[in-house]
C-alpha cells in the first residue's frame, strides 16, 4: 500500500490560475480581433471586384453598397453596377436625370425613406415615375446641388415587374467605412 502526502501551495495555485485566465482572455481577444479583421476586409471587398467586373446589387447589400460609394466615391469611380429599382424623380433633375430608387425602411411601424444612385441616361424622358427597371451603369463622380455625389451612367435599361418585397433595409451592424480600408 503507498500513501501519498500532498502539500498544495494555495499561493502557487491562485498565480497558476490567474496566469490561465489571463492567457485564455488573450486568446479571445486575438480571435476577435482577427474575426472583426476578416469582417471588414470582406465588408470594403464587396465592390473592389475587378474594374471590369459588374457588380450585382441586391436587396440585401443595397444599402450597404449604397452607403460605401457615397462615403468614398474614389475609390469606386469607374465600378460597373447593375441593379434594379424604380425610377423617381424630383423638381430640380435634369431632363436626362433620374433616382433609381428603393424604399428603405427606417421604424418598425413600416416609414420608408426613398434612397437609390442618381443616374444619367440619354432616354431618361422615355420612363415614368415609378417604373420599375434593371439597369446596368458605371459610377462616376457628378455633383448635386453642389455636393459630390455618385452618379450612374447607365449603359443598358430593361423594365422589369415590380418584385415580392420592394423594401430594403438600412445598412447593418457589419457595415464598416472602407475609406480607411482602401
Amino acid at each position: 500500500m503507498f500513501i501519498f502526502n500532498l502539500k498544495i501551495n494555495s499561493n502557487k495555485m491562485y498565480k497558476l490560475l490567474l496566469l490561465i485566465l489571463i492567457l485564455i482572455a488573450i486568446l479571445i481577444c486575438g480571435i476577435v480581433t482577427y474575426k472583426v479583421y476578416k469582417a471588414s476586409i470582406k465588408s470594403g471587398n464587396e465592390l473592389e471586384n475587378i474594374k471590369n467586373d459588374i457588380v450585382t446589387i441586391d436587396d440585401k447589400n443595397y444599402t450597404n453598397i449604397l452607403k460605401m460609394v457615397h462615403d468614398n466615391i474614389d475609390s469606386y469611380v469607374g465600378q460597373k453596377i447593375k441593379y434594379s429599382g424604380f425610377v423617381y424623380r424630383v423638381y430640380d433633375l435634369e431632363n436626362n436625370q433620374f433616382i433609381l430608387a428603393r424604399n428603405m425602411i427606417i421604424s418598425s411601424d413600416l416609414r420608408t425613406v426613398v434612397v437609390g444612385f442618381l443616374c444619367d441616361y440619354k432616354d431618361a424622358v422615355k420612363y415614368k415615375d415609378k417604373t420599375w427597371i434593371e439597369i446596368e451603369g458605371e459610377i462616376t463622380k457628378g455633383t448635386y446641388q453642389n455636393f459630390d455625389m455618385p452618379v450612374l451612367k447607365i449603359t443598358s435599361v430593361k423594365e422589369i415587374e415590380k418584385p415580392k418585397d420592394e423594401f430594403v433595409y438600412p445598412p447593418d451592424e457589419n457595415y464598416i467605412p472602407t475609406s480607411s480600408i482602401i
